[in-house]
């Protein structure tokens, strides 16, 4: 599931294109653009999960084309499709929500099958997969193991795969290394995934309400910011710091069941991932610096939690 840590990156995306739009009219009803950039995002971790299935049932492809040859060797009669059955491939492709997902998504009709049937051939060179089908016994940890070489060192270093993606999905870039840990996650456990709600009612609220906040109280919080910014220059500073240490003040103020330490951790961790090498330190002073004083202040208040995903 799409977690409140991607949520996070959407908005301070949205926020960062609106303040970088040449027109206010682009971003008219930000909520709804919220809501389709989610969507996409959904859509492209769905695309990654059935392209890398068809990798892997390729093999059952392979041996029928081969077999079928007018002249077959006897290395043609004898095509290893040990990974088309593989463990985890079935445990998706027999999930009703990946089949789901795929049908709504017209998947079928956006693959490259010259592409797939490439990748599956640099497959079938490595060692990794010799091995794996040399194995006479199915390993839980191989079967998943085989199955996340293909995406790690198959599919994403593959220039062409990426420029397959670039033209179906234009969030690619802005996605990129959210979908690596959220099909890394999928693949550990996919009984855990609805495919079809990845983004949940409570996390869809969280989205939209933290968009909202960030908005409406745009001139608050940077009234609680500018004071501690000192020497620094707000107009040099970069827009993503800003954005971000909005989003921080926002949460330490009206998100009462999110910790305060859950809330600076993540912003720093952002700065760190997404703004300069200086902006983690940068974000974590700042809103440290305000949350003392809104602490002193009697300002924050939250309220006992249990479980609750950051």
């Amino acid at each position: 599931m799409i977690s409140r840590r991607n949520i996070r990156v959407k908005v301070m995306q949205l926020l960062y294109m609106t303040a970088s739009a040449s027109s206010p009219n682009l971003f008219k009803s930000p909520v709804s653009q919220l809501r389709k950039h989610l969507d996409q995002t959904s859509e492209l971790f769905v695309y990654l999960v059935y392209f890398l299935t068809e990798v892997a049932r390729f093999a059952e492809t392979s041996s029928i084309m081969r077999a079928s040859k007018n002249l077959p060797s006897e290395a043609d009669l004898n095509v290893n499709t040990k990974i088309a059955g593989n463990d985890l491939l079935w445990q998706i492709l027999e999930s009703a929500s990946f089949q789901k997902a795929v049908e709504d998504g017209r998947l079928t009709s956006k693959i490259d099958k010259e592409l797939v049937k490439k990748i599956y051939q640099e497959l079938t060179q490595t060692e990794k997969y010799q091995e794996y089908i040399t194995a006479q016994s199915r390993d839980k940890a191989k079967e998943k193991e085989i199955m996340k070489m293909i995406f790690t060192q198959l599919m994403l270093p593959n220039e062409d795969f990426i420029t397959h993606l670039e033209e179906l999905y234009a969030n690619w870039d802005d996605d990129a290394e959210m979908m690596d840990q959220l099909v890394l996650n999928y693949l550990q456990k996919p009984s855990s995934f609805d495919l079809n709600e990845l983004v949940g009612q409570e996390k869809w609220e969280f989205a939209q309400t933290l968009l909202s906040t960030a908005i409406d109280k745009e001139d608050y919080t940077m009234e609680l910011i500018k004071p501690k910014l000192k020497n620094w220059d707000s107009e040099r500073i970069a827009l993503l710091d800003m954005i971000l240490m909005r989003l921080g003040v926002c949460e330490l103020l009206y998100f009462e069941t999110i910790p305060t330490k859950v809330t600076i951790n993540e912003y720093i961790d952002l700065a760190k991932e997404y703004s300069t090498p200086q902006s983690g330190q940068f974000v974590n002073g700042i809103l440290d610096n305000i949350h003392k004083e809104l602490l002193a202040n009697g300002d924050i208040h939250k309220v006992q939690f249990k479980n609750k995903n950051s």
